[in-house]
């Protein structure tokens, strides 16, 4: 995938976001989500795929939230409890029980990753959202609304880069309401955070 210019836009955002860490750091998306958490987030709160744990902490400090995050990355669970926030190492929202947030927040891997190129390390799985870039936010958006509690609210950054309307039109089939809460563009993308309310 190439822009205009004929950049490969993949590794540059790859690059701008810190493909070469082992745990993802705050970037432009990263801010996006925790300004519209700190405004939305209410109750008992998870992040998840909290990378650095900032946007747990800025939720947590920012808010009356009792926030918790998680991670499939060990050392990004580290991280974050190294912010002050309880982290436990989890798959999206599978060892969870049912019913057990008001909110909750994510900023998935995304970017879209032609399967010849893939890098196999712990960044690959923070950035990369396989082909269509969906390969995590579909398994998420099917299984979110297990653990929400009745009127709760997920807030979901989603990238040009993975096709907006067919996000907006997974949640739909899994019974939330989508509004766009945040929207910024780029050289690159457009980012915007999708509160998805559920029933």
């Amino acid at each position: 995938m190439t822009d205009a210019d004929g950049s490969d836009t993949r590794s540059d955002l790859a690059d701008r976001r810190g493909a070469e860490r082992v745990v993802y750091q705050p970037a432009e998306d990263s801010r996006l989500l925790a300004e519209a958490a700190v405004e939305h987030a209410c109750g008992r709160t998870l992040e998840v795929g909290t990378g650095s744990g900032w946007v747990a902490e800025r939720i947590a400090t920012e808010t009356d939230c009792a926030v918790i995050a998680s991670d499939l990355n060990p050392e990004a669970c580290r991280q974050a409890r190294d912010r002050g926030v309880p982290a436990v190492r989890a798959d999206l929202v599978e060892p969870f029980r049912p019913s057990s947030f008001d909110t909750v927040a994510f900023n998935p891997p995304y970017l879209p990753t032609d399967p010849d190129n893939e890098w196999d390390d712990p960044m690959e799985r923070a950035l990369s959202g396989g082909e269509s870039g969906r390969a995590v936010v579909d398994p998420f958006l099917d299984a979110v609304g297990r653990v929400l509690r009745p009127g709760g609210v997920v807030l979901l950054l989603v990238s040009s880069l993975t096709g907006f309307e067919a996000v907006v039109d997974r949640a739909e089939r899994n019974g939330f309401a989508a509004s766009t809460v945040r929207q910024e563009s780029y050289p690159f993308e457009t980012l915007s955070v999708l509160r998805l309310d559920g029933k």
